[in-house]
């Protein structure tokens, strides 16, 4: 059993009054633990999902949360449509008249299994979601940004943008693909103020990630290849993602930056384990087909 981490040293609150952000995916996982670090040190923050029952309940849970005049709104919009993305940035710029920064944090996988045997209208429901969705949001913030003198965008990588992860599928080229970007965002409006980043986060303890057993092999191969012995939570997502959107950060830009326990400096996770019962050893490699 890994150690206990040692408990969070508590952070002075504040320091976003009059800051206006976006937080796609904002309803649930890492998005809902950013747009709380954020009301609560003062920011208007526009949440924006696909499903509003679910962004209702954060909603009121960020109002509960707020401090120094911090506040919460959503508003249902799907990324990889433009107009809805047109929507969300007009909304985001109601409370304020002007936008601060984003965190892209709207994302997700699918379509596991070997590229041999990938569906692509799967494999590109997946690119779109992660690469498309977050370039929009690019495309839409960057203006208004520029016209408030400048701001801070957050992209939401994962370590499988770096580290092999056999089986994602799209999963590791668009989450690459969403650190290229960011890349060369920095070089482009850099000029102009606009600060780029992404954050890779490794396993972190999110619904989503709630389908791996705890008993399981794919879980142990998480544990093995992680310094730190454990998981983290979306709330060490957010800290950092507090922190690069804020002044603090006036200085950081074009970066990508691992929260992943040094997971990173190992080998990415086994999913063998949840592939290879369905298809069969041969059929992974391409040497039969697989099973009908």
């Amino acid at each position: 059993m890994p150690e206990t981490r040692p408990a969070r040293a508590l952070r002075p609150s504040g320091g976003l009054e009059g800051f206006a952000a976006i937080v796609t995916g904002g309803g649930t996982g890492i998005g809902a633990a950013c747009a709380t670090r954020l009301v609560a040190d003062g920011a208007a923050v526009t949440i924006c999902g696909r499903t509003e029952s679910r962004l209702v309940e954060t909603c009121d849970g960020l109002a509960r949360a707020a401090g120094h005049g911090g506040t919460a709104r959503y508003l249902v919009a799907d990324v990889t449509v433009e107009d809805d993305v047109a929507r969300l940035v007009k909304a985001a710029l109601e409370p304020t008249g002007s936008l601060d920064g984003v965190i892209a944090n709207a994302g997700g996988g699918g379509g596991f299994g070997p590229y041999h045997l990938q569906d692509t209208a799967e494999f590109l429901r997946v690119l779109h979601l992660n690469v498309l969705g977050t370039m929009l949001l690019v495309k839409h913030t960057v203006p208004p940004m520029v016209a408030a003198g400048g701001g801070s965008f957050v992209g939401m990588s994962s370590i499988a943008g770096n580290l092999t992860h056999p089986y994602f599928g799209a999963y590791t080229a668009s989450k690459a693909g969403i650190e290229q970007i960011v890349r060369n965002a920095a070089d482009e409006y850099g000029a102009v103020n606009v600060r780029f980043n992404a954050i890779r986060p490794g396993f972190i303890a999110t619904e989503i990630m709630e389908g791996i057993p705890r008993d399981s092999p794919v879980y142990e191969s998480y544990i093995t290849n992680t310094p730190l012995g454990d998981v983290g939570d979306a709330d060490d997502v957010a800290h950092l993602a507090r922190f690069l959107l804020g002044p603090e950060a006036r200085w950081i830009t074009g970066q990508i930056v691992n929260v992943d326990g040094g997971h990173g400096l190992r080998r990415g996770p086994d999913f063998g384990w949840f592939i290879e019962p369905a298809i069969g050893r041969d059929a992974m490699l391409a040497r039969t087909p697989p099973p009908t």
